[in-house]
């Protein structure tokens, strides 16, 4: 088939490889706030399904687009997918945009989407980096009314149909689907290629297209948090609670012996 017409969505998140103890909880806003240590990055799971989408353009050809919603978006950060290979970088970007849920998000996505016109494949995450609630690629899919398949680590398109493996607890599944169509994409696929000299240059070039809400056709009062649908309770940090007990013998026969005698009180054998 000629060239493919490739959507990734990809978020800016904070780095979840940064130390929990900088991540700290807004009981009164019910939010998450870090401080200046916490760098953003590229959802890692957005980076997989962009690896996807450049190894279906190495062997096809074709344009990837970058969609991206936010607001105070890094451009140091997003710009990674444009060098990689990603030809167009757009951003929803607004203060607006800001604590959106699932449906406000994937709504606006698809509003998006629908500006962009030509796609015949639609890639995301499986799930986000900072909330993980693996939604937006089923909500974009609903949305649109197109087929979507979850959790791939494999995908070659042919024909105008795409052939994915798809991971199962105890192995994976093949599956072929119809396009246009969404995919989520999860770790075993592989990680993001780096970017070469010539990739990073080129996107250091390139501005990214910015839109804001009445750009995709929607009111303020449809996006973000003042769009949402679902009604966050309580956000709290989990404590952790461990005990230790010593069990001791003047033999290491004896010690044996009481932590087996411990177990069995405990009910653990």
């Amino acid at each position: 088939m000629p060239g493919i017409n490739m959507i990734v969505c990809s978020k800016q998140v904070p780095d979840p490889e940064a130390p929990p103890s900088l991540f700290k909880v807004d009981t009164v806003a019910n939010k998450m706030v870090t401080g200046p240590e916490v760098k953003p990055v590229i959802s890692q799971y957005d980076e997989f399904a962009l690896e996807a989408a450049l190894r279906i353009k190495d062997k096809l050809g074709g344009k990837i687009t970058a969609l991206s919603l936010g607001n105070k978006i890094v451009r140091d950060v997003i710009k990674k997918a444009l060098a990689v290979g990603a030809d167009d970088l757009i951003l929803l970007e607004d203060e607006a945009f800001d604590g959106g849920d699932s449906w406000s998000t994937a709504h606006a996505l698809v509003a998006a989407i629908k500006k962009i016109g030509q796609y015949d494949l639609i890639l995301c995450g499986r799930q986000s980096s900072d909330w993980d609630a693996g939604q937006i690629g089923l909500g974009i899919a609903e949305i649109l009314g197109i087929p979507a398949v979850t959790l791939v680590r494999k995908v070659e398109v042919t024909d105008r149909k795409a052939k994915v493996e798809r991971v199962i607890p105890d192995g994976y599944e093949k599956i072929e689907v119809t396009l246009p169509a969404v995919i989520t994409v999860t770790s075993e696929l592989g990680a993001l290629r780096y970017a070469t000299l010539k990739g990073i240059m080129a996107a250091a070039k390139k501005q990214p297209i910015v839109w804001k809400p009445a750009d995709i056709g929607l009111e303020s009062s449809q996006v973000g948090a003042a769009g949402r649908r679902i009604k966050l309770t309580k956000l709290f940090q989990p404590v952790k609670e461990a005990k230790c007990e010593v069990i001791e013998g003047e033999t290491a026969a004896e010690a044996g012996a009481n932590l087996a005698m411990r177990l069995r009180q405990a009910k653990l054998l």
